[in-house]
């Protein structure tokens, strides 16, 4: 049947996967970092998606296409929990930070007071899950207090590194799952996790391992943790 249905510039997406969230049909995912429409029967046709798209990747178009499929979709959300992370804050929205190639060159002088951090955001529950700078990285996993407890922090452990923070303490919920959707669905290399050398970091920890393991991936891990005067331990 002809009808009125999404089409997805991939040429103009971003990989934000702002869509992606907007789309209450699961309709939309992220592949290779780039929005794309799963199934044509998933699809209303109605454009939730078209608003939130920064890019203007997103448009309706009028084709050939499956008969939209509501009890197909309320099977596929009830079988499979989304993925859903975003507050809607624009100041969410993925992004690559571009350095000028003085910032990029190793530095071992903190009084350059250079920035080494490559991305936004870099909250655990702001992320999201399919953002392209997971694929191939270099993951550095960090309970936020260790910025603050080592001063060389940019230049030992954010160099070179996607960048990842949160406080088992203070933050709602479970990391693990989140985590594990992310190791999961990217190419991701290797896994720092850096800790405080405190009770309660123990919970991230725990989650960092859980994520591992319900990746089904073989992911190498190391472990520093850092102490309140700024000593690094097992690193």
């Amino acid at each position: 049947m002809i009808r009125k249905i999404v089409n997805i510039s991939r040429e103009k997406c971003t990989g934000c996967g702002l869509c992606a969230e907007a789309c209450h049909e699961g309709a939309i995912g992220m592949v290779d970092g780039k929005a794309k429409l799963l199934r044509d029967d998933y699809c209303d046709g109605l454009g939730d998606c078209l608003p939130v798209c920064p890019a203007g990747a997103i448009s309706i178009e009028e084709r050939e296409a499956g008969e939209y499929d509501e009890e197909a979709v309320k099977r596929n959300m009830q079988g499979a929990k989304r993925e859903d992370f975003s507050c809607g804050c624009p100041g969410t929205q993925a992004r690559e930070l571009r350095r000028e190639a003085g910032q990029r060159a190793v530095r071992a002088k903190i009084s350059e007071n250079k920035s080494c951090l490559s991305h936004w955001p870099v909250q655990i529950k702001l992320v999201p899950v399919n953002a392209r700078f997971f694929d191939g990285a270099e993951l550095l996993i960090a309970a936020d207090c260790t910025a603050y407890a080592y001063g060389d922090f940019h230049n030992s452990f954010i160099k070179n590194r996607v960048t990842l923070i949160g406080c088992p303490k203070l933050d709602e919920g479970d990391y693990s799952e989140k985590l594990a959707a992310i190791l999961r669905n990217n190419d991701v290399k290797s896994v720092v996790l850096a800790r405080m050398d405190i009770p309660c970091c123990g919970g991230l920890e725990s989650a960092v391992r859980r994520a591992l393991q319900n990746s089904g991936k073989s992911i190498p891990c190391r472990v520093a943790t850092i102490t309140t005067d700024g000593k690094v331990l097992n690193n």
